[in-house]
């Protein structure tokens, strides 16, 4: 089996940085792919960027293009996101998904069921 663990969340002011990572051990697929989501208070889980650790492609939300950046460190496993310029619509615990179906595609990468792994989500809050 795969497990994910996610950390790095908490209570930053619009305008904050934080960086998200993502452990993921047990029994990975050769190549894999990792997301990361989100679910804001009230609302339905939504992409916001994933990574292959094959060839580093990656795909993000067009709503936290050029301020989120997703990276892999592929002898750790460990995928990161790292948010700039926090905003207020961007609260809510943030996921990171597995999938072991490849490639990922550019029309359903942020959709859920194209994972098999979850992680148990870690929450970041932005005042204001």
């Amino acid at each position: 089996q795969v497990q994910l663990v996610e950390s790095g969340g908490g209570l930053v002011q619009p305008g904050g940085s934080l960086t998200l990572s993502c452990a993921a051990s047990g029994s990975l697929a050769e190549y894999y792919g990792i997301a990361w989501f989100r679910r804001a208070a009230g609302k339905e889980r939504e992409g916001v960027s994933c990574i292959q650790s094959s060839d580093h492609d990656t795909y993000d939300a067009e709503s936290v293009r050029g301020r989120f950046s997703i990276s892999i460190d592929n002898a750790k496993n460990n995928v990161y996101l790292e948010m700039k310029n926090l905003k207020p619509e961007d609260p809510g615990v943030y996921y990171c998904a597995y999938t072991a179906v490849m490639p990922i595609l550019r029309w359903s990468w942020n959709d859920v069921s194209e994972y098999q792994v979850w992680g148990q989500g870690t929450q970041v809050t932005v005042s204001g």
